[in-house]
């Protein structure tokens, strides 16, 4: 068994050390922050001052692979993530009915809560876990690096203090300080492949009145319009977040932290709309995020691994753009991987840095086209929508099969290629198309007229 050292304490870094600590592993995570969450979400979450973590406050839908890796490897805290108010939502609710079940369909599942839910999950249970042991308000400020022969991570530094480990895990996230430390101690640099967004995203928290209406009905939760996209994330008690999605250029992106216009802005997709008819009581600020980068930080070369005794997870490895939602799934799925693999990890990490290449990879290069896509677009210069492209998307909401396809995507069940390409997809698509013969995609949100009669002089 393994002794390991964890450098973070976010998602990945709970993850990780509690997968670990479940198989045996001796393990101390590290976190410079010294505030934990506790049992209250809403005073954690709005109350607490967290400018690593900008994420921390934005609106999540977590992914398939949250729910599938905690029903595996530990039921108890997915059990206690629905008892704290997180909610499931199968992407065939859309349907009322759902259609005949076949292989696979369970996984399509999101889970609907705010992140400092699962953060204060996973909190608990490393919390109950003996072989781990927490050390808050503790920062690490080094590596212990083996001097001759192949560079090897023995531990890290904490203050005058070292503690030694088989294996170091990088979660400190996507500052993490980790790769400039091996350049510091002369080993090879790390690789990093890095693609700037020109994406911003402003959320505003609201929560449903207990004696007001409670149900939107039937409406989908994303709207669109030729320079702006916004979308609806129902959420844990109650709560739900609007959010608008603009260029970083859009010279109207700073009114819209003035929360009247946000919300007017807001109300101009249909929707946001329907959500905000409801009356809710608004919980925060308006919250803006931009500035974020997708980056992938490997710690092998062509000469192989750069170090040996120490792999990155999380952030710390993939830092992706929130579009897409991957963040904490892809943490928990590669902290899985370290349980079941920590031993040979430690004396090898090269197996390691070949899974996530086969396994993380191809999504980052995917999130990576995604955002360019999304920035084109964003900017109103971009080229008119694909019809059959723009077909598929609605069809999804009137079509099992389609829709079926379109949550496998999401939830990273199968790519894109192989679920949108088979036949029995193409077919239904193509007899969608052909009962509507006249059909061109269509935004429903507003026009840049409208919306900069909204925004202040």
């Amino acid at each position: 068994m393994a002794r390991v050292a964890v450098v973070g304490g976010g998602i990945g870094g709970l993850g990780t050390a509690l997968m670990l600590g479940r198989r045996g592993h001796t393990v101390t995570l590290f976190e410079q922050d010294a505030r934990q969450v506790g049992d209250d979400p809403d005073q954690d979450f709005y109350d607490w001052k967290r400018p690593r973590v900008p994420q921390a406050v934005q609106p999540h839908s977590f992914l398939a692979p949250v729910r599938t890796v905690l029903h595996t490897e530990a039921p108890e805290v997915y059990a206690d993530l629905l008892a704290r108010g997180a909610r499931e939502y199968h992407d065939f609710d859309w349907f009322g009915e759902h259609p005949p079940h076949r292989d696979g369909d369970d996984e399509l599942v999101t889970l609907r809560t705010r992140r400092i839910v699962l953060e204060a999950a996973l909190t608990a249970a490393v919390r109950r876990e003996p072989a781990v042991e927490v050390r808050r308000g503790v920062r690490v400020s080094g590596l212990v690096i083996e001097e001759g022969g192949p560079a090897r991570v023995t531990g890290v530094r904490v203050g005058g203090e070292t503690q030694l480990a088989d294996l170091v895990v990088d979660a400190a996230g996507r500052r993490s300080p980790v790769p400039g430390w091996l350049v510091a101690a002369g080993c090879r640099p790390a690789v990093v492949d890095s693609h700037r967004t020109g994406i911003a995203y402003l959320s505003r928290w609201y929560r449903l009145r207990a004696d007001g209406p409670r149900d939107p009905g039937q409406v989908q939760n994303g709207s669109a319009a030729a320079f702006a996209l916004a979308g609806i994330f129902p959420s844990d008690n109650d709560t739900f977040a609007v959010n608008v999605v603009l260029s970083t250029g859009d010279p109207t992106r700073g009114a819209l932290t003035d929360p009247d216009v946000f919300e007017a802005v807001a109300r101009r997709f249909p929707a946001c709309a329907a959500w905000l008819d409801l009356d809710p009581e608004p919980r925060s600020a308006v919250l803006a995020m931009a500035g974020l980068e997708n980056r992938w930080t490997s710690l092998v070369d062509g000469d192989g691994p750069v170090v040996a005794g120490l792999v990155n997870v999380g952030d710390s490895l993939m830092h992706t753009n929130p579009t897409l939602g991957h963040g904490a799934a892809l943490a928990l799925r590669t902290a899985q991987y370290l349980g079941a693999h920590a031993d040979e990890v430690a004396a090898d990490p090269t197996g390691y840095h070949a899974w996530t290449a086969e396994h993380l990879r191809p999504l980052f290069d995917a999130q990576v086209a995604a955002d360019r896509a999304t920035e084109r677009r964003l900017t109103e210069d971009a080229p008119p929508p694909d019809r059959r492209a723009a077909a598929t998307a609605a069809c999804a909401f009137e079509d099992p099969v389609v829709m079926r396809a379109r949550a496998q995507v999401r939830h990273l069940v199968r790519s894109a290629e192989e679920a949108y390409g088979s036949e029995e997809v193409d077919r239904h698509v193509t007899a969608w198309l052909d009962a509507r013969p006249d059909f061109s995609p269509q935004l429903d949100g507003p026009t840049r007229d409208q919306w900069d009669a909204l925004i202040p002089a």
